[in-house]
């Protein structure tokens, strides 16, 4: 599924020593990739583009969806797109091995990343640390899987004390359901609904999300290469502030944001992406950092961990600092950025 929707704006960052004001008639044409198909977060776009708000800021809007994160980091940092919504940690390793072509995060969306350790009942599995000797399912390669040495290492158990099945992952859940693993990693907000939809009761689903056990780092970004917001700062404030708004109005109005969803993608399931929405809102955006700071607001010792997490995971060896990753200059005042 593609979609297309283009949306004209006018509007520079506040409060920000860049270009303002752009007139109605020169609106910047940007190019918007997302991680994946349309899922209930997307909706802080589409009511972005439905409401006006993109075309208020100058800017004619042109989004697709993506095939998982590091595909969008490719095109991002290809030119294919100006600006992604990716997993930020996809960056630390493109990085290093890309420097020239260095992804930026402006605008951090999700406070928590929703990598997470899942796994059912009748496991037996009631901690962590429980997995030891167990059967742990997942892609290789797989983000979530890549991260667990650092995550059994916060719980006190040594990641090489459990047995890994890798699989496609269009198999890691149907697996974990009829019992051939034990336990799998991966987003918890795909993986919960997955098994949900297998026949698992809800009651029966039990998930560790890394960030809530100790493992804090951050989740999808705003994201663009370093050498396009050169070139766009003002393309890349509006973009963000938009964004800003349109977040807004998804918390205020998720039944508004899965019909304009619904709209883009006639199978999109509104009642099922509202429920995704629901536990993302909850584990991964209003955050304890979020409703104090703002959304978007970076806190430079976990952004440093995760750049720290992900170099180990990935041996990478000339890893870009922490401060080449993450910027707030592109966000609006924190007053602006304030959400209950």
């Amino acid at each position: 599924m593609t979609f297309t929707r283009r949306t004209l704006l006018a509007a520079g960052a506040a409060g920000l020593a860049l270009p303002h004001i752009r007139s109605a008639a020169a609106q910047a044409p940007v190019r918007f990739v997302l991680d994946w198909a349309l899922q209930g977060n997307h909706g802080m776009f589409a009511l972005a583009e439905d409401r006006g708000i993109f075309r208020r800021e100058g800017l004619a809007v042109r989004m697709d969806r993506g095939f998982g994160s590091g595909d969008t980091a490719i095109k991002i940092a290809s030119g294919a797109y100006d600006i992604g919504y990716t997993d930020v940690s996809t960056a630390v390793k493109f990085n290093a091995e890309n420097p020239e072509k260095r992804l930026v995060s402006i605008y951090q969306v999700l406070d928590r990343t929703a990598a997470a350790l899942t796994t059912v009942r009748k496991s037996g599995i009631t901690e962590p640390k429980g997995v030891v000797g167990k059967r742990l399912g997942a892609p290789e390669g797989e983000a979530s899987r890549m991260m667990f040495p650092a995550f059994a290492k916060v719980q006190g158990f040594d990641p090489a004390a459990v047995r890994w099945t890798s699989m496609a992952s269009n198999l890691r859940d149907t697996m974990l359901a009829q019992g051939q693993v034990d336990a799998v990693t991966g987003f918890m907000y795909t993986t919960h609904f997955n098994i949900l939809g297998l026949g698992v009761k809800e009651e029966d689903i039990i998930s560790w999300p890394y960030a809530e056990n100790g493992l804090d780092i951050f989740g999808s970004a705003i994201m663009v290469r370093q050498e396009w917001l050169e070139r766009n700062e003002q393309i890349a404030a509006s973009f963000v502030r938009a964004s800003v708004e349109g977040l807004k109005l998804l918390l205020a109005e998720p039944d508004a944001a899965m019909a304009a969803l619904k709209k883009r993608e006639p199978l999109f399931d509104e009642a099922l992406e509202k429920r995704r929405w629901t536990m993302t809102r909850d584990r991964s955006i209003l955050t304890p950092h979020v409703r104090s700071n703002g959304t978007g607001a970076v806190d430079m010792a976990r952004a440093e961990l995760l750049v720290r997490v992900n170099t180990e995971a990935y041996g990478v060896t000339n890893a870009r600092p922490a401060s080449e990753l993450f910027t707030e200059r592109f966000l609006p005042p924190a007053s602006e950025r304030k959400i209950a």
